[in-house]
């Protein structure tokens, strides 16, 4: 049997098929339709996110091209969608893998653990996940999303740039802590249609973000000595009192030097930019959101989660993602104490004005900076 696929591709190192499965099946059944309050929420998101739209560019001052499209979605829905981006943005790294494998006996047998190891992690995601901006949208105009090209029915004809909204976790969460649903409903989408100016209002940042990621993707070294050197290390930083996976989970715990140095980089856009999210989220939310507060505790809570399930954050690297909230609302809040609000806006004039790691600690560091290269 020839190794290579169709026009000469060899077969992904990821069963794609089997993450797709394993996903679906961890996330469990979601009986969204079935609902009677899944009735509301396309309806109230339709309305909410445009509402949200409209007070984010007046407090940010960043307006997107166009306007943000809700789509309520079931968790396979998720799935579906972020399997079919992450197939698009690791394809590069997929074809130098397959490549490398394509005549190793034990291909087969590692392509079904990289997609079980994959497919659970995003099951475990999809019943979490409250709101999502696809950032990785086909560029083409007109182009659909992965949920319209192979979700379910109900997710049909969704425009790629849309914002997500998890129907079955908002709706359990609403329940759980008995939250006004139409109050919760426009803090969600407060905090989703922020991204979405993020990185549609600011005309660089799509393509900055996606460009550091495929450089950290093409210093991707498929070679098992690279695993060798990563455990010598970690025994080095437990030797030094120090957790090896406190940084990036077990990504960081495998990446070169010059990885990190990309990584880097990557975590403080993200951190500004999660932050940036939270802050907005929670100042538009005690104005507009009756009992905001309430809720921005209920979603920190959940976020300092221990024990087995604490561990599993840590290793797949997600407690990084929550500590960039952290980081980034603390950078934020203090540039707004020293400069004021509008001192945040020249974060956005340039990949050179973001705050490099150091600076996220240190605000005056950052402000001194940005207003030295303005003379």
């Amino acid at each position: 049997m020839s190794v290579t696929g169709e026009e000469g591709r060899v077969p992904d190192p990821v069963d794609w098929a089997t993450a797709r499965r394993v996903a679906r099946f961890v996330a469990g059944r979601d009986p969204l339709a079935d609902s009677y309050l899944a009735a509301s929420l396309q309806t109230d998101f339709d309305a909410l996110t445009v509402r949200a739209e409209d007070l984010v560019a007046g407090y940010t001052g960043l307006r997107a091209p166009g306007h943000a499209t809700a789509a309520v979605l079931d968790r396979r829905d998720w799935v579906e969608s972020n399997i079919t981006s992450m197939q698009a943005l690791l394809d590069p790294l997929m074809q130098r893998l397959g490549a490398r494998l394509a005549h190793n006996p034990i291909a087969p047998v590692s392509r079904r653990v990289a997609a079980t190891e994959m497919g659970g992690l995003l099951g475990y995601m999809a019943k979490r996940v409250l709101g999502q901006y696809d950032l990785l949208v086909p560029d083409a105009p007109g182009a659909t999303s992965a949920v319209a090209n192979g979700g379910s029915a109900g997710a049909a004809g969704v425009p790629a740039d849309a914002v997500y909204y998890v129907g079955a976790n908002i709706l359990g969460l609403e329940k759980r802590f008995a939250f006004r649903p139409a109050d919760f409903r426009l803090w969600i989408a407060i905090h989703e249609v922020t991204h979405r100016a993020q990185f549609t209002g600011v005309p660089w940042m799509r393509g900055y973000f996606l460009g550091l990621v495929r450089e950290a993707l093409e210093l991707v070294e498929p070679d098992p000595r690279t695993m060798l050197r990563a455990i010598s290390s970690a025994v080095d930083e437990v030797r030094a009192g120090r957790n090896p996976l406190d940084e990036g989970g077990l990504v960081g715990l495998f990446a070169t030097p010059e990885q990190r140095g990309v990584l880097g980089k990557v975590q403080a856009l993200m951190s500004v930019l999660e932050g940036h999210g939270n802050v907005v989220m929670d100042d538009l939310g005690r104005e507009y959101v009756a009992g905001q507060e309430r809720m921005s505790r209920v979603l920190s809570q959940r976020r300092q989660i221990g024990g087995v399930t604490g561990l599993l954050h840590k290793l797949l690297g997600i407690e990084q993602k929550m500590r960039q909230y952290e980081v980034g609302e603390r950078f934020v809040r203090g540039v707004y104490d020293i400069a004021g609000r509008r001192a945040f806006d020249a974060v956005w004039e340039a990949p050179e004005s973001l705050p490099t790691v150091p600076e996220l600690s240190e605000p005056r560091l950052w402000l001194r900076r940005v207003d030295a290269a303005r003379v």
